[in-house]
């Protein structure tokens, strides 16, 4: 079988909650799909995603965001010390300040605000 990127993995659609038959594949499901639905509402926060390329920005689980695009994917973990990021899938995690660090907080607070409102309305 071949090996899935990062995007299928986390992205990839799920057929209908009707389809699985245990709890447990009914709860991932939904998961999933809620990760999706997040995720669109995510790309749109940096303007428009240009023909040809992919981007995606969501809340993976708690304290641990994503960011996507062409490519090159951030993983941003928030700890009681600050926000780390690493880029890609072998480097080290590097504290995140200044700008970035503003950027990050008004990108999450803006997702947040917007998932709220248009995912669970809040």
């Amino acid at each position: 079988m071949p090996k899935q990127s990062l995007k299928q993995r986390f992205l990839s659609p799920i057929k209908s909650v009707a389809a699985h038959p245990n709890r447990d594949a009914r709860r991932k499901a939904v998961e999933r799909d809620l990760i999706n639905a997040e995720s669109a509402l995510g790309r749109s926060l940096f303007g428009e995603v240009k023909a040809g390329h992919t981007r995606e920005f969501f809340c993976l689980k708690k304290n641990v965001w994503l960011w996507y695009e062409d490519g090159l994917m951030i993983r941003y973990e928030v700890r009681e010390n600050g926000v780390y990021k690493q880029v890609g899938n072998n480097s080290k995690y590097q504290r995140v300040s200044g700008e970035e660090l503003q950027n990050f907080r008004n990108a999450t607070k803006a997702y947040l605000r917007l998932i709220k409102t248009r995912i669970y309305n809040h």
